[in-house]
């Protein structure tokens, strides 16, 4: 037989018996004890060949049953405990008697379990105040209906407690129910120190069941700890740098004690200020927010002030100026020592800008040589390199006079054709603002001018007839300067751009040829070269000379017009009216006229061009 039968309370329980015997069921008697506490044996089943009795008043009656489980030459015989109760834990004998071979019997202890149920804290709901004297109650760990007894262990952030005179105490009771299971009941005391401040507690139930053991843990306590606070620390909350004017600054107070007393705060002129939740906000501060701080409160016990300090510094830095001040105003050549100066708590950086670029790094500007570029606007920046946004800046003005400067041109040498027009520019700067005047051959011409942002710009229109030298001279209360263009006239090779020839040929024999006159508009372009014709030409007799152009132009058309009528016909060159002429040239005539009227440049052209193929015709 086995030692021991483990079972939950409640559930059925096998205890088996094996024997060996000679003979067969027939010839065996099986019976089943248990025993008391005392030792003495009950019976509670017989069996034999002819009957089987299940004993009657005893803690078993009607809860148990035998099976018995023959083979050749043993067998097993098997004890049911239905419905196991805390009273079945008891050792159970088998005994089997053979009518040949005499008995034998064996033991098994049957043991009953039943897991306790969760295991419930409760601990000290108000604070603890501290105590250096002896150990406060912090809770009572229960766990209920356990068996056998189950144990309970306090722990504290995981770290199991024991008993500890004067520091620890770990009291445990137990209630045997009426169930006959158990319940235990655990109280903790601990001196309790600063430090224990939001420690967790809870307990652990240890418990067996069937081959081993359980364990159950309760959920867990943190205990609130109360003692006064005797060293108090004011501290800047933000921002987390150096302070600078115009920053908000907070200032936080906090003490070592729990909880956090009111704080009153004070500044080095012992004027208390308005706090929120123990902090102290500043707003825009400057300088002048500068000094000691101070918070403080009462102590419960002693009633004395404990309290806390702070230096607060704001670090400042005063606007730039420029010395000396003011508008400069130098001749070309001059030279300048100019001084930006801020006063800062800090060390500064200054650099000098003119129109976005740096010039100059270093508080004094010097500039020496200075022409008309050096003009405009200088600023000095003074930064804070260790604190960023920290800024400054003053600029003050240079102006620049002097004698006028004429920007170079491209060229100053032209070659134009005869009869063009060219339009020459000249730029200029000076302060003050030059005056420009144009020349040639002594005489002064028209132009224009425009002042723009960089002096002086000026334009004239110049009619090329011949070879010619044109100045530009630009002049001030400074000084004057000039410029010679020197023109080139040369006679075009080709027909003027100005005269337009069009010559329109009728598609179809046509007795009358089609004349186009083009008469270009009065506004020439500045380079257009004209021809130098009509200039030679007398005005009284230019009329007449058109009209006998004209006249001769219109019989030519006529004379054409019979000629290719002819040659249609085929009464000149032998034709029969199949022979191909299209190789043939006809002679070009171009016969060219330019008029000009006193107010005006205009030409009227006429031409007949007969540079045309027969088979075009």
């Amino acid at each position: 037989m086995e030692d021991r039968v483990e079972v939950t309370l409640g559930t059925a329980a096998e205890i088996p018996c094996l024997y060996t015997a000679d003979v067969g069921i027939g010839g065996l008697i099986i019976e089943w004890f248990y025993l008391d506490p005392a030792g003495k044996r009950h019976r509670i089943y017989f069996q034999d060949p002819t009957m089987r009795i299940e004993e009657t008043n005893s803690q078993f009656t009607g809860r148990i049953k035998v099976d018995v489980t023959p083979s050749q030459g043993s067998g097993q015989v098997l004890l049911r405990v239905l419905e196991t109760r805390l009273g079945d834990e008891v050792d159970f004998i088998c005994l089997v008697k053979s009518l040949t071979d005499g008995n034998d019997e064996g033991k098994t202890q049957l043991r009953v379990f039943e897991k306790p149920a969760h295991p419930n804290i409760e601990s000290v709901d108000e604070d603890i105040w501290f105590n250096n004297e002896e150990p406060v109650k912090i809770g009572n760990c229960e766990a209920k209906n356990g068996y056998p007894k189950p144990n309970i262990t306090w722990y504290k952030d995981n770290r199991p407690l024991s008993n500890v005179p004067n520091e620890v105490s770990v009291v445990s009771k137990e209630v045997t129910e009426s169930s006959g299971l158990f319940s235990v009941e655990s109280e903790l005391s601990l001196k309790v120190v600063k430090e224990d401040q939001g420690s967790e507690f809870y307990c652990e139930v240890n418990y067996q069941i069937i081959g081993g053991f359980g364990m159950l843990e309760s959920e867990k306590k943190k205990i609130r700890v109360r003692y006064p606070s005797d060293e108090v620390n004011l501290w800047v909350k933000s921002p987390k740098r150096d302070i600078k004017e115009g920053d908000t600054v907070e200032l936080e107070c906090l003490g070592n004690g729990n909880p956090q007393p009111l704080f009153t705060f004070r500044n080095r002129e012992l004027v208390e200020l308005n706090t929120i939740n123990n902090v102290l906000e500043l707003r825009n501060v400057s300088r002048l927010d500068s000094g000691l701080y101070e918070c403080f409160t009462t102590d419960i016990e002693t009633f004395e002030e404990v309290k806390g300090n702070t230096t607060l510094f704001v670090n400042y830095l005063e606007p730039a100026v420029v010395f000396p001040e003011g508008t400069l105003t130098l001749s070309q050549g001059a030279g300048l020592n100019r001084s930006c100066n801020a006063l800062s708590s800090l060390n500064t950086h200054t650099v000098w800008m003119k129109n976005g670029v740096k010039v100059a790094t270093g508080n004094i500007l010097s500039l020496r040589d200075v022409v008309y570029d050096m003009a405009g606007t200088y600023e000095c920046m003074v930064t804070v390199p260790q604190l960023v946004g920290m800024e400054t800046s003053a600029a003050f003005q240079l102006t620049v006079e002097g004698s006028p400067e004429i920007s170079e041109p491209q060229s100053t040498s032209l070659e134009q054709a005869v009869e063009s027009t060219v339009v020459l520019t000249c730029r200029a700067r000076g302060n003050p603002t030059p005056t420009i005047t144009w020349r040639s051959a002594g005489s002064l011409l028209d132009s224009h001018s425009n002042v723009t942002e960089d002096g002086v710009l000026s334009w004239v229109n110049v009619k090329v007839s011949s070879d010619l030298n044109v100045s530009c001279h630009a002049s001030n209360t400074n000084g004057n300067v000039e410029t010679l263009y020197s023109i080139k006239a040369i006679v075009p090779t080709t027909a003027s751009p100005t005269t337009t020839l069009a010559t329109v040929v009728p598609t179809t024999a046509s007795p009358t040829t089609t004349l186009a006159t083009v008469i270009p508009p009065t506004d020439r372009p500045a380079s257009t070269i004209g021809t130098d014709t009509a200039d030679k030409i007398p005005r009284g007799s230019s009329g007449v000379i058109i009209v006998v152009l004209i006249i001769c132009l219109m019989l030519l058309a006529i004379l054409g017009s019979v000629l290719y009528f002819l040659y249609k016909k085929g009464k000149i060159c032998g034709r029969s009216g199949k022979q191909d002429l299209t190789k043939e040239k006809t002679s070009r005539d171009n016969i060219v006229v330019e008029m000009k009227s006193d107010n005006t440049e205009e030409a009227v052209l006429l031409a007949v061009n007969g540079d045309k193929k027969s088979g075009d015709q």
